[in-house]
């Protein structure tokens, strides 16, 4: 993880202050182009482009040993533009998400941390999407492969 900024520090630990954390999404996929968004009522210009306002909740994962981490996402449905755009998506599109100070948007507080979409469900008012890895490493088998006498003939002499 990189460490933060001497402002964000400071906000971090000032009683009051007037800055603000920004969550940033970059969505990618091969069949839309890039989207950029972020959590606050203005778009943000950062050195990778303009990241546009998109009113959305995040809940960050728990920090365990025996569970892989999981961002939850709610995001207004008022407008429609990311409901149509994960209607068009086929497969599984990566989702980078970065959280910056309002005041300093190009330097990275937390992350980038690259993730999967890996359920989104919708209604009329948000939709819900789950954020996590493609690999579910913790159910994986270790070693890949069985040793067997059919396959390694050599180990059963």
């Amino acid at each position: 993880m990189n460490p933060v900024s001497i402002d964000a520090m400071r906000a971090m630990f000032a009683q009051e202050t007037g800055e603000v954390f920004l969550v940033c999404l970059t969505i990618t996929h091969p069949d839309i182009p890039t989207q950029r968004l972020v959590n606050n009522s203005e778009p943000v210009v950062r050195s990778a482009g303009t990241y546009n306002p998109c009113p959305m909740q995040l809940r960050l994962p728990d920090q365990r040993e025996d569970q892989l981490p999981q961002v939850d996402i709610v995001v207004d449905n008022v407008d429609r533009e990311v409901l149509r755009l994960l209607r068009t998506i086929s497969g599984v599109p990566q989702v980078t998400m970065e959280v910056i100070l309002a005041s300093s948007p190009d330097t990275v507080e937390a992350g980038p941390f690259n993730f999967s979409l890996k359920n989104a469900t919708y209604d009329v008012l948000v939709i819900n999407a789950t954020l996590g890895f493609e690999d579910d490493i913790l159910n994986q088998q270790v070693p890949a492969m069985c040793y067997t006498p059919t396959n390694s003939p050599g180990l059963f002499l």
